[in-house]
């Protein structure tokens, strides 16, 4: 059991098993550790949490919407992006070969069509002005993910805008069907929360690929990454359930 976990933490050799990050847990198979680990959970639920910030600035707020724009986000960046990140665009799979490719891309098919047969139902009811979002975000997942175009939207300033600002104008317009300014504030400041997030979390990955190799020096400045990591992520989840539990006491 003691050597099976060791070499699960060793790097894979198409491009690195990351089964051995702090947020994949340490116990059952490797499927499971794997699909766990692929929903990049923190991360998750940052962008969860960007979409609560956005829906608890409405003046009323419908909690069945609310939960809705979450679900969305679940389906749609949780398990659907992730899934597509995890064919490994330029032939690096982060998450080996644990799934195939088909079975990523039924995943990530399933997943799409979840979120889109969920915010179709309120777009066409409650909030069309949802679909200007809901098509740059379905854009972003493919382009992103896929790298797309050359990769010329696989870039930290894309990633913030469109899994920083845009889950906070989605969680504000499904509760109004309208953008306002202080929206897009939010959106801008939680945009720059992420953007915080994937600067530290590049290089984070880079010494993590290099696994039990990583010098006295690489191995504090990974320790200080991943700190800061967790940091950023609990912080923001903290900050919106925070938000959300004063709102509704209130």
């Amino acid at each position: 059991m003691e050597k099976r976990a060791a070499m699960d933490r060793q790097p894979h050799s198409e491009g690195g098993s990351r089964r051995g990050e702090w947020f994949v847990p340490q116990w059952g198979s490797a499927r499971f550790r794997t699909f766990v680990g692929l929903l990049f959970l923190p991360y998750t639920g940052m962008v969860l949490s960007f979409a609560v910030i956005g829906s608890v600035l409405a003046r009323e707020v419908f909690y069945g919407r609310l939960l809705a724009i979450v679900l969305v986000y679940f389906f749609g960046l949780g398990i659907a992006a992730h899934a597509l990140d995890a064919l490994g665009s330029r032939g690096v799979k982060p998450w080996g070969t644990v799934f195939s490719r088909i079975q990523l891309w039924g995943m990530a098919l399933a997943a799409l069509a979840a979120a889109y047969g969920i915010a179709g139902y309120y777009m066409v009811r409650y909030v069309p002005w949802l679909w200007c979002i809901a098509l740059l975000e379905g854009f972003f997942v493919f382009a992103y993910n896929l790298e797309l175009f050359s990769g010329r939207f696989h870039t930290d300033g894309w990633f913030a805008f469109s899994w920083g600002a845009l889950p906070v104008l989605a969680g504000y317009v499904m509760q109004t069907n309208r953008i306002s300014l202080a929206a897009l504030l939010l959106a801008a400041a939680m945009a720059l929360f992420s953007l915080v997030e994937i600067k530290a979390s590049r290089p984070y990955k880079e010494l993590r690929r290099k696994g039990p190799v990583l010098a006295g020096e690489e191995q504090a400045l990974l320790r200080r990454y991943e700190t800061l990591l967790k940091c950023i992520s609990l912080g923001t989840i903290l900050l919106a359930a925070g938000l959300l539990l004063g709102r509704s006491a209130g």
